[in-house]
């Protein structure tokens, strides 16, 4: 088994092929779902995954309602969620925090970036 497992909640093939493609190239194991309810579905097997990437412009179910979902699932109390978003203004941050998530990362996707991102925030998790 790779490192740790992270969930991505993404509706555009490209974007989950290109966030798939840098975070296993940092060992990490990527789990993929394409809306929503099949994010749900995913977040709840055992043992659940160590970190949620999610977008907040879904199908089916935005993201501010799918990370209220998730909070309910026993067992994600200390999954960290993250949202990446393009909606990055002072409102939406605040929003995308109040609706549960632990902190975003900005779209487009920062290459170089995402990876320590995405380690800083299993880091907090690991205290």
């Amino acid at each position: 088994m790779n490192g740790p497992t992270i969930l991505y909640i993404e509706d555009n093939p490209e974007n989950r092929l290109l966030v798939r493609r840098i975070l296993q190239a940092e060992g990490y194991t990527v789990v993929e779902a394409p809306d929503g309810p099949s994010g749900l579905e995913a977040a709840a097997v055992s043992p659940p995954p160590d970190l949620i990437l999610l977008d907040i412009n879904l199908p089916e179910m935005d993201g501010y309602e799918l990370v209220g979902k998730l909070r309910q699932i026993p067992g994600l109390a200390a999954t960290p969620i993250i949202a990446l978003t393009a909606y990055a203004l002072k409102g939406d941050r605040e929003r995308i925090l109040a609706a549960g998530c632990d902190g975003y990362i900005q779209k487009p996707i920062d290459v170089d970036s995402l990876p320590v991102q995405v380690a800083s925030f299993l880091k907090k998790r690991a205290r």
